[in-house]
């Protein structure tokens, strides 16, 4: 049975790595681990004897409580779920954010000053959540019971590390609690490890409990050693434990604004990364019970570093994503199949004769709601968080190479612009680069314009949600075509109980040129609380 509060659950926020003593016990001091933090950035004005116009994002914390009436739970100076309180707390909420303090134990300033394991951690956030059920559903204005009850997990970093223990180890979920997890979402978590130089974090580096991030300790922590020992990697979500379909992550791509330890963060980093986490490490990927992959786990972009105040926790960027995926109406999730690339012609010619030619497409994606002044994905060559596409191995394999996930958006009713346009709406910006071609090894440049596109074009989608007995409708137009509707109707049953399948022809009629289809995989998200009608 499905809880009468859904989508609106509980809240737990799970804060990233605290390195030193010192940060340790700032984080503690903090009531909200920084997820109270917010920006203010400048946008141009169109008068240039003007200053430029401020954008302020007033803090996750702060927006939860304004959008959806979530409250913390703290009252009187006292936290709601401290044991000590237990027979004086008063009635916790729902909408209740919920945030887990792990580091309190290793604080000198609220205890004892030893960091507990990474493994304790994820055990004790299962100790939290179940406190969290006790308290929700024993509030008779809630009227949720134990089964019914579900909560959500919002993480940051080595929160994100924290969350996956608790969710794929069974050893450290003995009592249960990850089965009561609805969704789980991502902040830069590095899910497949830190590298420093390009290399995986030393399992010695044992300062600081560094080694926390190190490949070989992860895939034990995380209960994947035979899946890491075959593809070198724990970047793995067994469908068994968690769907991946339930999993968002969120990706920084702006290393320059992350100052830790005087910019060698990101000097370590290196380019391709949020100034810690490579951008590649940062998503994960399900695992079906044969071992294989199934499907990658929902992921946007964003152009901000791993933490601070430009960071991608306190952005609009993030926030957008986030409460989108917890709380949105339709599910999209964006494919690109390619049909056929055309070389210039004499690179066919050569490959027609047998000499070995190459090229590294870059696909950007770009994906901006009707209205707002943000994306809510983007990816651009600038920003190293393009798709790429190596020619040789697309020759190889073209059906299975040729089909990229790129990014998921989830667009939500409550964010129309005018209440009298029902539809649902977004610009989609599609670029494929030119690459450097070459030719058995070597630089071709005879016919190169750096900067040029094998495709550049926008799309824009139009969702009408179902109303007035009429099925659900979606149109679509390239800014240099008309407008042209889906092949056929959105059937509300369908989307309900599965997908359906939208696909978007391009064609960039030249030689060099790309031929393909956006391939958009909708479904009903939060179907029993928003669609009903």
């Amino acid at each position: 049975m499905t809880s009468r509060h859904a989508p609106f659950h509980p809240i737990i926020y799970v804060r990233g790595y605290a390195m030193t003593p010192s940060e340790i016990d700032q984080t503690s001091a903090d009531p909200f681990c920084g997820f109270n933090l917010g920006s203010t950035v400048y946008r141009a004005v169109a008068e240039k004897d003007r200053q430029p116009r401020k954008f302020i994002f007033e803090s996750p914390v702060v927006r939860l409580a304004s959008d959806f009436g979530y409250r913390d739970v703290y009252e009187n100076g006292h936290d709601i779920l401290d044991p000590e309180w237990a027979d004086e707390a008063p009635p916790l909420a729902s909408r209740s954010i919920i945030i887990y303090r792990y580091y309190d134990e290793a604080s000198r300033l609220l205890g004892v000053g030893s960091v507990p394991s990474i493994e304790t951690f994820a055990s004790k956030l299962g100790e939290l959540i179940l406190k969290v059920r006790e308290l929700v559903c024993g509030n008779p204005a809630n009227g949720i019971a134990a089964a019914d009850f579900r909560c959500y997990l919002v993480a940051h970093s080595m929160g994100g590390l924290v969350c996956r223990g608790l969710l794929q180890n069974a050893k450290l979920d003995k009592k249960g609690a990850a089965k009561l997890v609805d969704k789980f979402f991502t902040y830069a978590t590095p899910h497949n490890g830190i590298e420093l130089l390009g290399a995986n974090t030393p399992s010695w580096l044992s300062l600081y409990d560094i080694n926390n991030f190190n490949r070989d300790s992860l895939a034990k922590f995380l209960d994947l050693a035979e899946v890491y020992k075959a593809t070198g990697r724990v970047d793995w979500l067994p469908e068994s434990r968690f769907p991946s379909e339930r999993v968002f992550c969120m990706v920084g791509t702006n290393r320059l604004d992350y100052e830790v330890a005087l910019g060698l963060s990101r000097t370590f980093a290196g380019h391709g990364s949020d100034g810690l986490v490579r951008i590649e490490n940062a998503t994960l990927n399900g695992l079906n019970t044969q071992g294989k992959l199934c499907a990658p786990c929902a992921k946007a972009f964003t152009y901000r570093a791993h933490s601070g105040f430009f960071g991608i926790v306190n952005s609009e960027e993030g926030y957008q994503n986030l409460v989108r995926f917890l709380f949105g109406d339709l599910r999209i999730d964006i494919w690109l199949d390619i049909d056929d690339i055309a070389l210039p012609a004499e690179l066919q010619q050569a490959e027609q004769g047998g000499q070995a030619i190459n090229a590294l497409y870059q696909i950007e994606l770009l994906a901006a709601p009707r209205g707002k002044l943000w994306f809510l994905s983007r990816r651009t060559s600038e920003e190293d968080s393009v798709a790429c596409l190596a020619h040789k191995e697309w020759k190889s394999a073209p059906k299975k190479n040729g089909s990229l996930y790129l990014s998921t958006l989830v667009l939500a009713r409550r964010a129309r612009v005018n209440p009298r346009r029902p539809s649902l709406a977004c610009n989609l910006t599609l670029n494929v680069r030119v690459p450097d071609y070459e030719i058995e090894r070597r630089l071709w440049v005879n016919q190169h314009f750096e900067g040029s596109y094998l495709f550049r074009n926008a799309v824009v989608l139009d969702v009408v949600p179902a109303q007035n007995g009429q099925d659900w409708q979606i149109r679509y137009a390239w800014q240099d075509q008309g407008v042209s509707p889906a092949s056929e109707p959105l059937d509300p049953q369908a989307l309900r109980n599965g997908k359906q399948v939208v696909r978007i022809p391009f064609s960039s009629g030249t030689r060099p040129g790309i031929t393909g289809q956006l391939r958009l995989v909708l479904s009903a998200w939060n179907p029993d609380a928003q669609m009903s009608e």
